[in-house]
């Protein structure tokens, strides 16, 4: 109990963090898209961002993370300092180096992997130009997002989380300050976004450098490559790259039919950024959080061989995804035009953008929850050195998505894209469940929790609905549409913590003790 007590602490540390990026990034967002709406500029940054946006949760946050974190752990726990700090030495002349290749490749190759990852630009000459340059100049964020991700994994690896987690409110006020006064005074003012995306990713890298330094970082500089432990990083590293970032990976493929326009409309790249970012703010602000906090705590159990409480671990932080991300889900399918009419629609984003961007929203908050527990259970194997079965089963999740995007994009348009994504990434959570079970035994303590979850979920929903769309009271403009939903959503989560208190009481006091921060 007081292990889950501080890990449900270090989330909160990791939440809070993340819930101040968030909150940046929702007001760069509403910029950009009062700026460019989903028209041509927009898409053509988001599909320029999304090369770099991917290999930084493939290369950089995602499996630099899952890979450096339990093997330096593993070192922490066993107080062998001195060896931790000459494999993160180590790793860092060995990722600089892999870093540096990957930007100068993307720099030469730029035409044709905007022509590979966006097909449907051919037809526009001017659209696929401006996301050519634009790509080109964005390639070196790979370098320093990737510098950002080891600083974060060597930081977790020594249990510090907030400082980490605090990084990427440097990209989203640096995208702040360019888009208002570098885009308007540009002669092509989406060049404005690529000078704010450089100069977040030195901020977020900036932020961490003192506090490694002061940790032991340089106390011995070593300029080796090659250490017994880089190597073993190195093995987990490539079939992490797969099974950590399916979800960037399916955002990554939905680009590339979202590209198709003339199937599945026109500004569906936009559309799909906007609506995956108010996905993923959920997702960051408890579920990465979670398993962000739970894997030192997963490989230390491993290195133990403690494996009934490993097991226990797993079970406790199911229930707790469960607990944050379902009624997350239901709430987001209940108001998703609602909420994107009042974020994003002014400016160039126009009822239209709101339309598809709503539409496809629907459709990407049902792999929430799914996205949530892949990555618990994938922080699980990881911890038993075990990257085939994650690997393998992202694989097979993959190529669901992609016979999924061919079938359901022409009737649904882009939110076949969105329904597609959710579906894989669900599947792909239930077989890692399956495997882990297979594995490990039964660690079923979450199962009663998650019927008695659903019921008080299901309440909150009705409420919701009723509340918002049949209360007679705050009709009118945007400011009054705000509030409306801003009582909607208290008044939801009061009916939620009502119903968990009846239904699963033990829920209700995870839910009642991460709101209210209790130790």
């Amino acid at each position: 109990m007081n292990e889950n007590k501080s890990l449900i602490k270090s989330t909160r540390a990791i939440s809070v963090a993340t819930l101040a990026s968030r909150i940046l990034g929702f007001v760069r967002d509403v910029i950009i898209a009062g700026l460019f709406g989903t028209g041509a500029r927009a898409q053509a940054f988001v599909v320029a961002f999304r090369i770099p946006n991917l290999l930084r949760n493939v290369v950089g946050e995602g499996s630099t993370n899952s890979a450096v974190v339990p093997v330096l752990s593993r070192l922490n726990e066993q107080g062998k300092d001195e060896e931790f700090w000459q494999v993160a030495n180590c790793l860092l002349n060995f990722l600089i180096v892999i870093l540096a290749g990957l930007t100068i490749l993307g720099e030469l190759f730029a035409p044709y992997i905007v022509r590979a990852i966006a097909p449907g630009f051919i037809r526009d000459p001017a659209k696929l130009y401006l996301t050519i340059r634009l790509t080109r100049f964005l390639f070196p964020y790979i370098l320093l997002i990737g510098l950002t991700a080891y600083a974060m994994a060597v930081l977790n690896s020594l249990k510090t989380f907030t400082l980490p987690a605090l990084a990427p409110s440097m990209l989203n006020i640096s995208l702040i300050v360019s888009a208002l006064f570098f885009c308007p005074r540009l002669k092509e003012p989406v060049d404005g976004l690529g000078v704010g995306v450089l100069i977040g990713g030195l901020l977020q890298l900036a932020i961490q450098v003192p506090l490694l330094l002061k940790k032991g970082l340089f106390k011995k500089r070593s300029f080796r490559f090659i250490h017994p432990k880089v190597k073993e990083i190195g093995r987990l590293f490539l079939p992490r790259t797969l099974g950590i970032a399916v979800y960037q990976i399916n955002l990554f493929v939905d680009t590339i039919f979202a590209s198709l326009a003339f199937i599945v409309g026109e500004g569906a790249p936009a559309a799909l950024q906007y609506a995956s970012r108010l996905v993923q703010f959920p997702l960051a602000l408890f579920g990465v959080a979670l398993a962000q906090a739970v894997l030192p705590r997963l490989s230390g159990l491993a290195v133990k061989r403690d494996f009934n409480q490993l097991k226990e671990t797993v079970s406790f932080s199911l229930r707790s995804v469960f607990t944050m991300m379902l009624p997350a889900t239901v709430g987001i399918m209940v108001l998703a035009r609602p909420l994107v009419k009042v974020i994003f629609e002014r400016g160039s984003f126009t009822s239209y953008s709101t339309g598809i961007t709503s539409f496809v929203l629907l459709f990407y908050c049902l792999g929430l929850t799914g996205y949530a527990g892949i990555k618990i259970l994938a922080s699980c194997f990881y911890s038993l050195k075990d990257t085939f079965t994650p690997g393998k089963v992202a694989g097979i999740a993959l190529l669901i998505n992609i016979v999924l995007n061919l079938i359901l994009m022409w009737p649904l348009k882009m939110a076949g894209l969105a329904l597609a994504t959710a579906i894989s990434v669900t599947v792909n959570f239930i077989l890692l469940l399956f495997a882990l079970r297979k594995r490990m035994g039964r660690f079923d303590s979450f199962l009663p929790s998650l019927g008695r979850i659903i019921k008080a979920c299901a309440i909150m929903g009705a409420a919701l609905w009723f509340i918002f769309y049949r209360g007679e009271f705050l009709f009118g403009s945007r400011p009054l549409l705000a509030v409306r939903l801003g009582v909607s959503i208290l008044a939801a989560i009061a009916v939620y913590l009502g119903a968990l208190k009846v239904f699963a009481k033990e829920e209700a006091r995870i839910f009642i003790g991460w709101i209210l921060r209790r130790k």
